[in-house]
């Protein structure tokens, strides 16, 4: 196994030298906090480690015991999560990395799965006890060691007012999916768990009332497949946010973690995202900011991209434009498995949508494209997407190559119009959505387990709570959408960008917003209906692949469910 380097507090120290405020009421009451339920999560650990030495795979009793024991462990671990996210990233990563490799980009380079993710998935496995106990071994020793953590600690007011905002994030896009314990479906009472760490470290009443109640609806309905996340999200969670955001505190600027995130740090607020669509973002997503730490505009004209999206000058037989693939009346899409090469033939993968596009930092389905720019860049020369030259291209727009470039970056990031029936229903309008729709929500979220990849509420693959990586996965998807009878796609995916194992078949994972109005599916373009889309899935998949990061457990969806679900998807139309 890879070793798994932990921040000591001396070496946490000093990189949080830099914030240069002494402690205040907050970080005073969060430290006293961590230290108590440290200790209950450490003896957590303990017992887990039991349970899996008595732990063997022919006992169901045995096993039923360790999936116990991981449950509570979990759960403890939720209550000093929003502290050990944002402070102790490495000791984090211990604890709650997901149970697949996680490929450090650009060193090629990846970090063996570990932690309680990991034992989850062993369990359900039926792996071997070695196997389990080492993980049980790690966790339990990287759990001693949290003390040490607090040497000489120091934190500001809104470090720690960040933190609670971020895992309140979490909350509503990560736990209540089950992404942190998919089999487990211990995602509500871990939820729970976080809540109530919230509300015993924020000092305003109201707050701490508010919280009381989302840790109280959290906390009367634990069952996963049941638990109403939209009521949660819209009556509960939302208003914390909005509370926590007029706070002082919340105004400071960022010490720690740079984001994607922009205006009121609520998820499901339009404002959030739209304020910083046209921020400029590098390759990993992080901000790149002025010398004084504001965001600096991409200042290029998007009426001029507008209207080169349209220019056939752009390319070489100036018989195509941007538009010939991205229709703009088609939901910039071109509604075709994949479109003609200019090369004869078809393109190998079909067309996705630009809507939203700017929310994704890596572009194409392998993500080979860092940028909006590079992205444009590679079509506008690619001799079988636009087939222009810098000289061609030049001379006929008597304009530089790269004005052209980023005119059009500028204008695609504005395709972020968040008008479906769903931003409606969010904004305040409860008739906006059907009561089907608001149903096939919850399933969507909950026991379809689509949420745990296209990540609410942009619905791609953008990771919370910072929105600032993009996901790639690799489902295993058959070449056409006979399940009976798969066969094997061809199609490489990342694997040919970076050459790394576990990228084989790995593709990015879209915005599923417009889904419902822009088939055909998937990288191939060769799914036509979303029913087939839900068949593929709610079978997990069809042969597995190496690798494969989409769990191969049926999701029991019936009938209803699935119209439930292909209704929730209309209320995502723009």
């Amino acid at each position: 196994m890879k070793k798994i380097k932990v921040l000591t507090g001396l070496c946490l120290l000093l990189c949080l030298g830099m914030a240069g405020e002494a402690p205040k009421e907050y970080p005073e009451q969060t430290i006293r906090y961590f230290r108590e339920q440290q200790a209950v999560f450490a003896a957590s650990t303990k017992a887990l480690q039991l349970a899996i030495s008595k732990y063997d795979v022919k006992d169901p009793a045995t096993v039923e015991q360790a999936k116990h024991a991981l449950k509570e462990c979990r759960i403890a671990y939720k209550r000093i999560s929003f502290f050990l996210e944002y402070f102790f990233v490495s000791e984090a990563y211990v604890f709650n990395t997901p149970a697949k490799y996680e490929v450090e980009e650009p060193y090629i380079e990846y970090e063996e799965p570990v932690g309680l993710q990991q034992i989850e998935a062993l369990l359900y496995s039926g792996a071997s006890k070695a196997a389990l106990m080492q993980q049980a071994d790690i966790v339990a020793e990287t759990a001693a060691g949290l003390p040490a953590l607090l040497y000489n600690f120091k934190a500001t007011d809104a470090q720690v007012m960040e933190s609670i905002q971020l895992e309140l994030i979490r909350i509503q896009s990560l736990y209540i999916t089950g992404y942190d314990a998919p089999s487990l479906q211990s995602g509500v009472p871990e939820a729970a768990a976080a809540m109530d760490a919230l509300r015993n470290v924020v000092g305003v009443d109201s707050i701490r009332t508010a919280m009381t109640l989302a840790w109280t609806f959290l906390h009367e309905h634990e069952d996963f497949n049941s638990f109403d996340r939209l009521t949660f999200i819209t009556d509960y969670a939302m208003p914390v946010q909005r509370m926590l955001s007029a706070m002082e505190a919340t105004h400071t600027v960022r010490a720690l973690n740079t984001t994607a995130i922009f205006g009121s740090r609520d998820p499901f607020k339009k404002e959030t995202f739209t304020q910083g669509a046209d921020i400029t973002v590098d390759g990993r997503g992080d901000v790149l900011r002025n010398g004084d730490n504001s965001a600096p505009k991409i200042g290029y004209d998007t009426a001029l991209g507008r209207q080169l999206f349209f220019e056939k000058r752009l390319s070489g037989n100036m018989q195509r434009s941007c538009a010939t693939c991205h229709v703009p009346e088609k939901h910039f899409t071109d509604g075709m498995p994949q479109n003609k090469s200019l090369l004869g033939g078809f393109l190998p993968r079909h067309t996705p949508s630009l809507l939203y596009s700017t929310y994704q930092y890596a572009q194409f389905w392998d993500g080979r494209a860092r940028s909006l720019e590079e992205q444009v860049d590679v079509v506008l020369h690619s001799p079988a997407e636009m087939g222009g030259t810098d000289d061609s291209i030049t001379a006929r727009m008597q304009m530089p190559k790269e004005k052209i470039i980023r005119a059009l970056a500028a204008y695609i990031r504005t395709l972020t119009p968040f008008n479906s029936a769903f931003d409606h229903y969010l904004a305040g309008n409860r008739s906006a959505m059907t009561a089907q729709q608001q149903h096939g929500f919850n399933i969507f979220m909950g026991k379809a387990r689509c949420g745990s990849c296209h990540f609410a509420p942009l619905f791609n693959g953008l990771t919370p709570p910072l929105f600032n990586r993009t996901e790639f996965e690799i489902l295993g998807v058959p070449l056409t959408a006979d399940l009976q009878h798969p066969v094997a796609d061809t199609d490489r995916g990342r694997i040919t960008v970076f050459p790394v194992t576990f990228y084989e078949g790995a593709f990015k994972t879209p915005t599923l917003r417009n889904a419902a109005v822009t088939a055909p599916f998937m990288h191939h373009g060769n799914f036509s209906t979303m029913q087939q889309v839900i068949d593929f899935y709610n079978q997990g998949g069809v042969t597995p692949v190496m690798h494969q990061t989409l769990s191969t457990d049926t999701l029991g969806l019936n009938k209803a469910e699935q119209q439930a679900l292909i209704s929730f998807l209309d209320a995502l139309v723009d």
